[in-house]
């Protein structure tokens, strides 16, 4: 089996994923993950300029309601993640596509309280960079509701808490954190 390290050479045309090392095969899914991200905030752009932000964080809501469990629905399939609760949740925020470009820190107090802590976000970045407080719907709003959707796959009753949320002060601050529990 081979193991490249990219794809320079002639044209292959039974090139396989499988084909690729491992190291390659990381760098790609973060490239992937990136280019997801990409898109994201392209459409949500192109709504904002052609409508107005009230409508573009409309169609982010409903995008989200939808995407989050899709998401989450194939990441536990193809790792066999249980449905089953707070460690469960915490495992696919794990692996998830956004993991790949934030900075995430899990401490999963006990089976039923986790605390998620975003200390680096490029979205967050760009928004205060952008300086129009864009953060206040996007983090308040879009952000909450994707993680109570996620909460709400893994068990019906998982609260989502926002303990920390932007506007920051500083950019040596963390971007946002959140308390995912049961009962």
């Amino acid at each position: 089996m081979r193991e490249l390290s990219d794809y320079t050479g002639e044209f292959d045309p039974n090139l396989r994923f499988e084909d690729f090392s491992k190291e390659t095969l990381v760098k790609l899914l973060g490239v992937y993950a990136k280019l997801y991200q990409t898109v994201d905030g392209f459409w949500y752009l192109s709504v904002k300029e052609r409508m107005n932000n009230e409508q573009a964080v409309a169609c982010d809501l409903w995008v989200w309601e939808r995407q989050t469990p899709y998401e989450m629905a194939r990441l536990c399939k193809v790792l066999r993640i249980k449905r089953d609760g707070v460690a469960s949740a915490m495992k696919a925020l794990q692996v998830g596509p956004w993991s790949f470009t934030h900075k995430l820190g899990i401490e999963v107090r006990d089976k039923n309280d986790a605390i998620l802590t975003i200390s680096y976000c490029p979205t967050l970045e760009v928004l205060e960079r952008e300086g129009n407080g864009r953060e206040q719907s996007i983090c308040r709003q879009v952000d909450f509701a994707a993680k109570r959707k996620l909460a709400s796959f893994f068990h019906p009753s998982m609260e989502v808490v926002p303990l920390k949320l932007p506007p920051r002060e500083s950019k040596h601050e963390i971007c946002c954190q959140w308390q995912f529990k049961l009962g």
